[in-house]
């Protein structure tokens, strides 16, 4: 055991409370699982200059070999997140495992490949449009589109008016997923256009049966993190116990409603992954 630079969070509930007392009981089963953007990495301007807090791989590095298995859930391709959060390569995470594209892609620090399924049609057609429909509802200028192989999203957060760009793209782009047998995902000043079927819920549940965790911690800031929310919540009532973390403040009410503990951002991650470290 090592020193305890900041003392583990108080779960504000009692489902919570006893998550953590699984995990510290019994380590070796527990999964830690964390959301990347927002979570592990500020959210920036600029999607493609987003990088893991400068803590977060030491923070991991320090944990994982103490738990079953650590999993960074994301909807970026598996191979941005990996070169992004610069996690290969790195020792204590030869076991790290990396669901890109809400589970549709997977990368293994074992073997360092990623295993990815073809594009779907609809995001190829979707994306061709894309340009056109932000320029008739005035919104082209200073929106990002960007490009995630198996999903395609529009950023506003670099827009005159984030917030107006974003309700004036909402029901646009809802139709153009619609037409192309798409669903829209809607984020922190980002809507994202992706196959159905596909859902941090889904990758996180099929994860944690693949390796028997018996107990889980989910850390995520964003709606795309609610799904894997909504799996938690279920295992809990199978008897599987399971955190929830709230990566930020209020910004996201949705998911810190229902988080057991709320850290302000990537930085408490960072701190609550180092504490855990520390205790285990």
């Amino acid at each position: 055991m090592g020193s305890q630079p900041h003392p583990l969070p108080t779960p504000a509930t009692s489902a919570g409370r006893e998550a953590l007392a699984a995990i510290l009981a019994a380590p070796e089963r527990a999964v830690i699982a964390l959301d990347f953007d927002g979570t592990l990495a500020e959210i920036v301007p600029d999607p493609e200059q987003a990088r893991a807090h400068a803590g977060a791989v030491p923070a991991l590095a320090a944990l994982a070999p103490k738990v079953a298995s650590v999993a960074v859930i994301t909807g970026r391709p598996a191979g941005v997140a990996v070169r992004y959060g610069g996690f290969a390569g790195v020792p204590g995470l030869e076991h790290l495992v990396v669901l890109g594209h809400y589970g549709a892609e997977r990368w293994d620090a074992v073997s360092g490949t990623v295993a990815a399924p073809a594009p779907h049609p609809g995001v190829t057609a979707a994306r061709a449009e894309l340009p056109g429909v932000l320029d008739a509802h005035g919104a082209w200028r200073g929106t990002w589109i960007e490009e995630k192989g198996q999903a395609v999203a529009v950023h506003t957060r670099r827009a005159t008016d984030p917030s107006a760009a974003y309700a004036a793209l909402r029901d646009p782009l809802a139709a153009l997923a619609t037409r192309h047998g798409l669903i829209l995902e809607p984020g922190r000043l980002v809507l994202e256009l992706r196959p159905p079927g596909m859902d941090k819920g889904v990758a996180l549940a099929e994860y944690l049966r693949e390796v028997g965790a018996g107990s889980v911690l989910y850390a995520g800031d964003d709606l795309g993190d609610l799904p894997a929310f909504a799996a938690v919540e279920k295992l809990r009532s199978d008897g599987v116990p399971g955190l929830l973390v709230c990566s930020g403040s209020t910004e996201v009410p949705e998911v810190w409603e229902r988080a057991d503990v709320a850290v302000p951002g990537p930085s408490g991650v960072v701190s609550l992954l180092t504490a855990l470290a520390a205790v285990l």
